[in-house]
């Protein structure tokens, strides 16, 4: 399966990960995807479950890519991207990804994460795409009736991924819009040369769970269970289905099978855990100036020894806005160098407590002495 929701799809996925690896495995199936809604923060989990039970973990994510950019965010016009499935072939695929769910967040967040096209073309080396659901900007077109405006977009894909990394997806839960549009997919793969790749849009592990999805659903959208309008699935079908079950639901376009066990194949993205690998590194001393701490941590990274412990800090700052923070075993002495701009945020005259990082940065503890 490579379009799973596990439970990090907030309020809308309901497999829960130790699960959703149990049942992959208890089905026959090597390898499991997990595309969460717009973040990541669930691979970790994912990866070591997958590992400890002998399955193969792919990595992905289906995030919502901007109408327009990430950077608009205009009421109706932005208020509905559309879905994309994005899936880790190597380590490169891996920190691209990452990095543009990143900015999802902090540029193009707009009620939900968003990443745009100017991001693709930046960082899509390494990544294997699907068109994904209804809700992804192929069938919507389709749906919409607009055959050219799906092919336009279809073809923007496969020159930016290659022929050979972006599949249009194909999916039947009984949904009378997919069943219309599934020829239309069919034909546009054909007439582009792109692969086809079968899917079922997973959010729940078996189709007893159906209920808790719907459950989920009521809470996300503030309603209860007695409302007669609610985003209820409109079928059962949502669960993680054995291979025998897909090959009955595509048995018309068996290289649609076939091709998920060959993208599964391809994606081997291994994490290392227990070593940092750090970039260029400057380390900040009493002796240190402000104006040598900019020079040195800009567009770089600072060991910030915590104040009272032995702990070094990998401190990320970005290129515009250079910090070094130091904090003395005896005083509440900070050492900044701060652009107006930056310092700005603390507002004027105010100053940070002793040890809090700065808005813009993020830390992890990477060494102990």
């Amino acid at each position: 399966h490579l379009h799973v929701h596990s439970e990090y799809s907030l309020l809308d996925g309901a497999c829960r990960i130790k699960g959703l690896v149990q049942r992959a495995r208890e089905l026959g199936q090597t390898a499991v995807a997990i595309t969460d809604h717009g973040v990541m923060y669930g691979v970790v989990d994912f990866y070591k479950e997958c590992k400890k039970q002998g399955v193969r973990p792919i990595i992905g994510c289906e995030v919502y890519v901007a109408p327009r950019t990430r950077f608009d965010k205009v009421y109706r016009l932005d208020s509905s991207p559309y879905h994309l499935i994005l899936l880790c072939e190597n380590e490169i695929g891996y920190r691209n990804l990452i990095y543009m769910v990143s900015r999802g967040f902090t540029e193009g967040f707009y009620n939900k994460p968003r990443i745009d096209r100017a991001l693709l073309e930046q960082h899509h080396e390494g990544l294997i795409c699907l068109s994904a659901c209804l809700a992804g900007e192929i069938p919507r077109a389709l749906e919409n009736g607009n055959y050219e405006e799906a092919r336009k977009a279809a073809l923007w894909y496969r020159d930016l991924f290659g022929p050979e990394n972006y599949f249009i997806e194909l999916q039947n839960h009984g949904i009378e819009e997919q069943q219309r549009i599934l020829p239309e997919l069919i034909r546009l793969a054909q007439e582009i040369g792109v692969g086809l790749v079968a899917t079922n849009d997973a959010h729940y592990l078996t189709r007893e769970d159906s209920r808790m999805q719907f459950l989920l659903t009521c809470i996300q959208t503030g309603h209860t269970v007695n409302d007669e309008q609610t985003l209820e699935f409109p079928t059962q079908e949502f669960y993680i289905k054995s291979g025998e079950e897909m090959a009955q639901l595509f048995a018309g376009v068996p290289e649609a099978l076939s091709n998920t066990v060959r993208i599964a194949e391809r994606c081997r993205v291994e994490f290392e855990f227990g070593r940092c690998s750090t970039r260029r590194t400057a380390r900040i001393t009493k002796a240190t100036s402000a104006a040598s701490a900019a020079r040195g941590c800009c567009a770089t990274t600072a060991k910030i020894p915590r104040r009272n412990t032995g702990t070094v800090w990998n401190t990320s700052f970005p290129p515009s806005a250079a910090w070094a923070m130091w904090n003395t075993t005896s005083s509440s002495t900070i050492l900044s160098a701060t652009p107006k701009a930056a310092a700005s945020r603390w507002g004027r005259g105010a100053a940070p407590a002793r040890g809090a990082l700065p808005p813009t940065a993020s830390a992890s503890p990477i060494s102990t002495r």
